[in-house]
């Protein structure tokens, strides 16, 4: 068995560097294992984790102890091939955040349905965040390479976008009968889409850039597809509500400067245009409001029960991933040479939206 571990590194300061870090694997404490990390996913979200890695604890996930230099979480699967804990053997398969590296070691505590990382350095996190889900005990769970490849790119991406979909509905969308949704083209988006055009009544006006447009009008969850410049040919005498994945500070304003009080409410859940300038300064309308999707699980979790929760968030994710056959293309890349040039082509914004990169650290 190898006894170096092999991590791909993020300059917190500038996120288009990147690095390959060998190093010892030490010796487990007690109550720690060893997962022997599968695979993982790479997406703009996954750079997303790196913009806003010091506003929400995402360096904090799996410190390397080392000023300047981070591992970014990635959704995915590993295995646990060391043990230390009485309660947890070799062999359990988990899905949830990872290094982007061959192994990580944790302290852990099972759970109902798998386990949850106690590290002390994880205190802080959602719970949601230091949960991982046992292979033979997830709800959501489809069997084979693809399905799983997919569930990596997909699963979290959709419920969070199920989950902001779900916050409107709950919230009789303000008022509002249209909502816009910025960067179109992103998977979290896709997936609120998904959602609200199921539901009567409610247009759903995506806006995307020139080059994405056919892709995002293809998919046929939008009822009307715009380009950026266009914010400003939709009628704004009735009321609507926006939803801005993309975290660019210039599109944001031109949207509150468009609707002023007829905007009901501004949700701000990404920042797929990662390189453009933030938003500043007071905006005309609602003061844009941060989306925290663990806070609307902890809500419906209340109201339906965890299993009511689970069987509704379950069936959606299967219908989710299943439809994503028709315009999701997977990709892999093996090996540390290849993840690192993954993540400098989906940081530069240069992967399509009809593709989804599954990244191993392994050379297969």
């Amino acid at each position: 068995m190898t006894t170096l571990n092999l991590t791909l590194q993020v300059n917190r300061a500038r996120h288009s560097e990147s690095r390959l870090v060998k190093q010892e694997l030490p010796a487990l404490g007690a109550a720690q294992v060893r997962f022997r990390v599968e695979r993982f996913a790479v997406t703009a979200n996954t750079v997303t984790y790196a913009t806003t890695g010091d506003l929400l604890g995402y360096w904090d996930f799996f410190p390397t102890g080392e000023a300047g230099w981070g591992c970014v979480p990635a959704m995915g699967w590993a295995q646990v091939i060391e043990s230390r804990h009485p309660d947890v053997p070799v062999g359990g398969r988990y899905y949830g955040w990872f290094p982007m590296a061959r192994f990580v070691d944790m302290a852990v505590t099972p759970t109902t349905d798998g386990l949850r990382d106690d590290g002390s350095h994880r205190a802080a996190h959602a719970p949601v965040y230091r949960a991982y889900v046992a292979t033979d005990r997830d709800p959501f769970h489809q069997a084979g390479t693809d399905a799983e490849d997919r569930h990596a790119l997909l699963r979290g991406l959709f419920i969070t976008g199920w989950l902001a979909e779900d916050y409107f509905t709950d919230n009789d969308w303000f008022g509002a009968r249209r909502v816009l949704v910025l960067s179109a083209s992103s998977k979290t988006a896709i997936g609120f889409a998904h959602c609200a055009d199921a539901r009567p009544g409610v247009d759903v006006i995506g806006v995307t850039s020139g080059r994405n447009h056919a892709f995002t009008h293809a998919l046929g969850c939008y009822d009307e597809v715009i380009t950026y410049d266009d914010i400003g040919t939709v009628p704004a005498g009735t009321p609507v509500v926006s939803i801005d994945m993309a975290g660019s500070g210039p599109v944001l304003a031109t949207v509150h400067a468009h609707f002023g009080q007829q905007l009901r409410h501004s949700m701000a859940i990404g920042r797929s245009h990662h390189e453009a300038p933030p938003r500043a300064g007071d905006l005309p309308g609602p003061k844009p409001a941060f989306f925290f999707a663990p806070t609307q699980v902890k809500k419906r979790v209340q109201d339906w029960g965890l299993r009511g929760y689970q069987e509704r968030i379950a069936a959606a994710v299967k219908g989710f991933v299943d439809w994503s056959h028709g315009w999701l293309d997977v990709r892999h890349a093996n090996g540390g040479a290849a993840a690192a040039a993954t993540w400098q082509e989906v940081h530069a914004g240069r992967v399509a939206p009809s593709e989804g990169y599954v990244v191993s650290m392994w050379d297969q």
